[in-house]
């Protein structure tokens, strides 16, 4: 369809431009796929897409911030937006991957991958679908609600798990009981750096 067809269709038939601005605002949030010369609008499902028959992306969701420090931030479960990143900087398994916004100083000497650290706003891809913890890893703790990013480590010894930072500053453990309102909701497996 045109997009005065477009317009037309939703009710402001002499301004198609507007439906111009809202579709290209779509495309950047990665909702939709749009060739306005070919005349093509499809709505993108969280995944795989193709790019003009060369270039692979995905649409990975944005699902909020989480605190690298202490865990303020409340986590929640609405996307926020999707962000298209190259297959070429993802892991062979794509399914389960989301993203999300690093808030705050604690994990800025940690590596995540290729020597790229986790800083103030720098999207953070994450697996769900991490089901063996290991001491070490760096991971997506959600505490009473609230996300942080942390290492985590097992002290069977005292019967906890300990979420640490990796921070040019002092940031202290967080000591969490088996019994407590605890979930790891994913595994770091790289960072994208702001821009």
């Amino acid at each position: 369809m045109s997009l005065r067809q477009i317009a037309s269709l939703v009710g402001v038939p002499d301004k198609p431009q507007i439906v111009k601005h809202h579709l290209l605002q779509l495309e950047k949030a990665g909702l939709i796929q749009l060739d306005l010369k070919a005349g093509v609008v499809k709505p993108v499902s969280t995944g795989y897409h193709q790019k003009q028959a060369i270039n692979f992306f995905y649409s990975i969701p944005i699902v909020g911030a989480a605190n690298c420090g202490p865990a303020q931030i409340v986590a929640e479960e609405c996307v926020e937006g999707y962000l298209k990143v190259s297959a070429k900087m993802l892991p062979r398994k794509k399914q389960g991957l989301y993203i999300i916004v690093a808030d705050g100083p604690s994990m800025n000497r940690a590596e995540v991958h290729d020597g790229l650290t986790i800083e103030d706003g720098d999207y953070v891809l994450v697996d769900s679908n991490y089901s063996i913890r290991k001491n070490g890893d760096i991971v997506v703790a959600v505490i009473d609600g609230l996300a942080t990013i942390k290492h985590y480590r097992e002290d069977k010894e005292n019967n906890r798990i300990v979420l640490e930072a990796d921070s040019t500053e002092k940031f202290l453990p967080i000591f969490i009981h088996e019994d407590d309102d605890f979930v790891v909701s994913g595994k770091v497996i790289d960072v994208i750096k702001k821009a």
